[in-house]
């Protein structure tokens, strides 16, 4: 199958030019943007990457949400990690404005309490708290993988001073359970790290496995690294069923 031909397929299915991408937590949308553009790109779908306000992340999110439905109609609504979480409560309230959704790195499902993610930001607000934003970054690059580092390093410091209340908000979110995901009949996509220990790969496989219409899709945090564009092709891969092999990442 030709390009353009793959290109009118994903089209016609979608109804939409327009993906709308929410960062993880403390994360950007600088890194959203790399995550996810290239891929939505190439299947003719123009990527908008929301920016979080740390002074009250979850509301900036839906109102980015909101005012892109209310300028552009149906959309792909993407997120990663606690982006994903907002992406897909959002999309039950917004099911007819929502052509297909694409949730990366989900961290929990329902309550957040006692989750690896949820855990590490109350962590991290805490430290932040006490020894200041310059000891905790240099302790956060020193103990993550470089890819990491570069993103949190720039993306903290631009969150800061908001940062820890960010965190604390991220952690306090309550994500949609089992029963809510199973009445979703969306077009979706679950993207899973086989090997994210903050991100449980569990975690993904139940939200696929609860979504009525899901495909799964799995990479590694070394994939990322390399290419956080990884991210886009296995969500546009699990969207378009027609495709005969998932990428490798």
């Amino acid at each position: 199958m030709s390009e353009g031909v793959h290109n009118r397929v994903v089209h016609s299915r979608f109804d939409t030019r327009t993906a709308i991408v929410l960062p993880g937590t403390g994360s950007d949308a600088r890194f959203a943007a790399d995550a996810f553009s290239a891929a939505f790109d190439s299947v003719g779908l123009t990527t908008i990457a929301v920016e979080p306000d740390p002074a009250d992340v979850i509301e900036s999110y839906l109102s980015a949400l909101d005012e892109a439905a209310d300028r552009h109609g149906r959309l792909v609504v993407a997120g990663i990690s606690l982006g994903a979480a907002v992406a897909v409560r959002w999309a039950t309230d917004h099911a007819s404005n929502t052509a297909a959704l694409a949730l990366a790195l989900p961290a929990w499902t329902g309550d957040p309490a006692g989750s690896p993610a949820a855990l590490s930001a109350e962590f991290t607000a805490r430290s932040l708290r006490e020894q200041g934003l310059d000891s905790v970054t240099a302790a956060m690059a020193a103990s993550s993988p470089p890819w990491l580092a570069r993103t949190l390093q720039r993306s903290w410091a631009a969150q800061w001073p908001d940062l820890p209340d960010a965190l604390d908000e991220a952690a306090r979110h309550h994500s949609l359970g089992l029963d809510e995901l199973a009445r979703i009949q969306l077009p979706a996509v679950v993207v899973g790290a086989v090997d994210d220990a903050v991100h449980p790969i569990e975690v993904a496989r139940q939200w696929a496995r609860a979504l009525p219409n899901c495909a799964l899709r799995t990479v590694t945090l070394d994939g990322i690294g390399s290419d956080p564009g990884c991210l886009g092709r296995a969500a546009v891969d699990g969207l378009d069923q027609r495709s005969a092999q998932p990428p490798s990442c």
